[in-house]
């Protein structure tokens, strides 16, 4: 498939089989995140999966949705900041969400390619889920991925035109 139908492919889904994702799928998606690029390739970032029902529900607590604790699976993207680039010439910006940006698009590019479903969550509660992951304070959860088999087709992609989102040259 041509990566841009892929692109077009994925899509937010929030129901689920309860039919479990093997191993073999989870590693490639989980390969396809390792294989990010990151700035200066330092990757600080680390994978946690979520698969066991108590576990789940423990890390439901902190994103409360009815269709979030059907996934059976979650990634939680959590980044380690004291080991990121920093942009220190000039505004000491640290890139460590955009590392962990880029390597969860990743991952759900490479379910969609599995056909797995993806949703991307970012609005769960910190604390509740830094308590369920048994994360230190020095990691920061970033991004909640639920992985599975898609129970819908997924709300169609509404995008901007293109026409909106470029300038050429300059910003006029």
């Amino acid at each position: 498939m041509k990566f841009i139908e892929l692109a077009k492919k994925r899509v937010s889904i929030r129901s689920y089989k309860p039919e479990p994702v093997s191993d073999e799928q989870l590693n490639e998606v989980l390969e396809a995140g390792r294989l990010a690029p990151t700035a200066c390739n330092l990757q600080p970032f680390q994978f946690v999966v979520v698969r066991q029902k108590e576990n789940l529900a423990a890390l439901a607590a902190g994103y409360p949705a009815p269709w979030f604790a059907e996934a059976p699976v979650v990634i939680a993207v959590c980044t380690m900041p004291s080991k990121a680039w920093k942009r220190s010439r000039h505004d000491d910006r640290c890139l460590v969400d955009v590392d962990a940006a880029i390597a969860a698009d990743h991952m759900t590019l490479a379910a969609a390619d599995l056909g797995l479903g993806t949703c991307w969550v970012g609005a769960f509660d910190p604390k509740i889920v830094r308590k369920a992951l048994g994360v230190p304070r020095t990691v920061e959860p970033v991004v909640l991925l639920t992985l599975g088999h898609p129970n819908e087709k997924g709300r169609p992609k509404i995008r901007q035109p293109l026409e909106k989102l470029v300038r050429h040259e300059k910003w006029k």
